[in-house]
């Protein structure tokens, strides 16, 4: 199986690439300018459940990286836990 351009994203392993996938992302690029809190809500309602934040976190270091954020402990989705 082919992995998904977003799986070089730290932190994006096969299931949050089909995740950024079922959003209607096709691209890295894609996720600059969005909200991973948008992204996170939009994907509970598509799936009609409840999502563990967990997924919010890596959206947040997925559109930190397609920004160009570089920062090692940024780069780590634990890191984007709510404070």
């Amino acid at each position: 199986m082919t992995k998904s351009v977003f799986e070089i994203i730290p932190g994006v392993g096969p299931s949050l690439a089909r995740d950024l996938i079922i959003l209607g992302y096709t691209d890295i690029d894609d996720l600059k300018t969005q909200n991973p809190e948008r992204m996170y809500e939009r994907l509970m309602l598509m799936q009609n459940s409840h999502i563990d934040r967990c997924v919010l976190y890596v959206f947040r270091c997925a559109v930190y990286y397609a920004s160009g954020g570089r920062d090692d402990d940024k780069l780590k989705w634990w890191n984007w836990k709510d404070k």
